[in-house]
């Protein structure tokens, strides 16, 4: 993979993210609970914030020279969340596929439009530290990957719950 074949993925993965997010349109839908165990979209919202904010700091400490490394125990991995206000995913004690009540309830007061507010300047960040980074820093440090798991691959996780439940609340509107 290259980085030009990085940003268009990235780019077509994020059109289909919003446009599943416009079609839901209005503030309701967004807030209802039960789209996957008790949460709801804005909930899952947060958690690709939460994703994508871990990559954009992880992007600009590679700009910037500063090394990062996956917290090794429970107290490192505390101390990160206390640090950053987000998980350390890449660590191997977090569990990956969990939704994580640490971020859903720390977006819990905040209204869906600040947290797409914080999104989008998030994602502006992110598609700029790529810009600038070169080949050969997305080689050391395996960026192709990282940057797939904390932006599309969320999108796409996050997509698929999103349509199966408005498959299942339509199909309930039918009876």
């Amino acid at each position: 993979m290259n980085k030009t074949i990085l940003l268009e993925r990235l780019q077509n993965e994020r059109d289909q993210f919003e446009l599943l997010l416009n079609r839901l349109g209005f503030t309701r839908q967004l807030t209802m609970r039960g789209v996957v165990a008790g949460l709801t979209v804005k909930d899952l919202f947060a958690e690709v914030l939460s994703h994508e904010q871990f990559i954009a700091d992880r992007l600009s400490e590679i700009l910037h020279g500063e090394t990062y490394a996956p917290s090794a125990s429970f107290t490192a991995l505390d101390n990160f969340q206390k640090e950053y206000g987000y998980p350390d995913f890449e660590s191997p004690l977090i569990e990956k596929e969990k939704h994580d009540l640490f971020v859903i309830d720390m977006y819990k007061h905040i209204e869906f439009d600040e947290i797409v507010s914080q999104e989008l300047a998030v994602y502006a960040s992110i598609l700029e530290s790529l810009e600038h980074l070169t080949y050969h820093q997305f080689l050391d440090h395996d960026l192709f990957h990282r940057v797939a798991e904390h932006t599309y691959r969320p999108y796409r996780r996050i997509s698929s719950i999103i349509n199966r439940w408005l498959k299942r609340i339509a199909s309930e509107s039918k009876k």
